[in-house]
């Protein structure tokens, strides 16, 4: 018994640090707290006026064809930024063919959706409402829609002062971005990096430190530890197809490179807690099940169920505080606005 005792107190001492300090300088060569300021794309100036139209545009249905689904249907703020579904439903009540991914933080990634196919958010903006199986609508016929209700004329204008055709395409996709990009949650994690050593209790500094001895962190690291990097999903072992589907090869369909099939983007764990289910997929409904998934298929490594109860504990830390957002009253329509259709309009 005191041989057994003596095993796990060691087993314990070896899992943190001497110190939590030592834990906080060791996380520094790994990760970054969040900005404290809304980032700032070099190409989109973020003001206030452009915040409040992108949130009136993200909530807004109209932006679809069928006048039913909006940004905020597949990206609800009250649940974590995505849809909570395996893949989501659009137009005509079609499933799309992946997990939504959680727009919070979606500003610091290196790229949009799992197959890094749009560099920004702007670019990102663009793409389900112009998708069949999303919102499956048009360029020209959103730009009618807007510019049928004065009320959106002026505030793209107010948003994008100097214009002489404030109503567009492209300043919609603005718009949206710099809405998105106020959507930081700080986390107790970020004050542990930021200095404050209690903001973890000890089981996530353990969590923390199994996280890093794992290996994790070769694909989860920096400020949204994930979302910086592209990796083959099966890098020791190919998961089933349960979870791998066999007919979406990520980013292959962007590069077609045969090095790229079944390459994702490194999903980003800021409030992971909240955003099941996991992978491009959505497959897997339980954090600890998609962590011990995770150690076989990336790193070779049989994540116990202690190991994976600790590295969960420390992936909690990372739900932040979400902005107060207030829902917007939207412009109304008029005798102008295009009517809501159930065809997917040709581009």
């Amino acid at each position: 018994m005191t041989r057994l005792l003596a095993t796990a107190l060691l087993s314990t001492a070896l899992a943190v640090p001497a110190s939590a300090s030592e834990l906080r300088d060791m996380a520094l060569d790994y990760f970054e707290p969040l900005p404290s300021t809304v980032p700032q794309m070099a190409d989109n100036r973020v003001t206030p006026e452009k915040i409040d139209l992108g949130k009136a545009l993200f909530f807004d249905p109209r932006l679809s064809a069928s006048g039913v689904f909006s940004c905020y249907s597949c990206h609800n703020l009250t649940t974590g930024g995505d849809d909570n579904l395996e893949t989501s439903i659009g137009h005509g009540w079609q499933k799309g063919p992946r997990n939504a991914p959680t727009v919070l933080n979606a500003v610091l990634n290196i790229a949009q959706f799992w197959d890094g196919r749009a560099e920004d958010l702007k670019a990102q903006a663009k793409g389900p409402v112009q998708a069949g199986v999303e919102m499956a609508n048009t360029p020209d016929n959103v730009v009618v829609t807007l510019k049928s209700m004065g009320q959106y004329v002026d505030w793209f204008k107010a948003a994008f002062p100097g214009e002489a055709d404030a109503v567009s395409f492209d300043n919609m996709a603005r718009a949206i971005e710099a809405f998105e990009a106020t959507l930081i949650t700080p986390a107790p994690f970020d004050a542990f990096l930021n200095g404050d050593e209690m903001a973890l209790d000890d089981t996530q500094k353990e969590g923390l430190q199994l996280f890093v001895d794992k290996g994790c962190v070769t694909c989860h690291n920096g400020v949204n530890l994930g979302g910086n990097g592209y990796f083959p999903f099966g890098l020791v072992e190919k998961p089933g197809a349960d979870i791998l589907p066999e007919g979406d090869k990520g980013r292959y369909s962007v590069t077609a490179t045969a090095s790229d099939e079944y390459v994702f983007r490194a999903a980003p764990l800021r409030n992971v807690a909240l955003t099941a289910p996991y992978f491009h997929s959505g497959k897997v409904w339980d954090l600890k099940t998609a962590v011990q998934v995770m150690g076989a298929a990336q790193l070779g490594e049989d994540v116990s169920d202690e190991e994976a109860t600790r590295i969960v504990a420390f992936l909690d830390s990372l739900t932040g505080t979400m902005p107060a957002i207030t829902t917007p009253v939207l412009p109304p329509e008029t005798d102008a606005t295009p009517r809501p259709t159930a065809e997917v309009m040709q581009r």
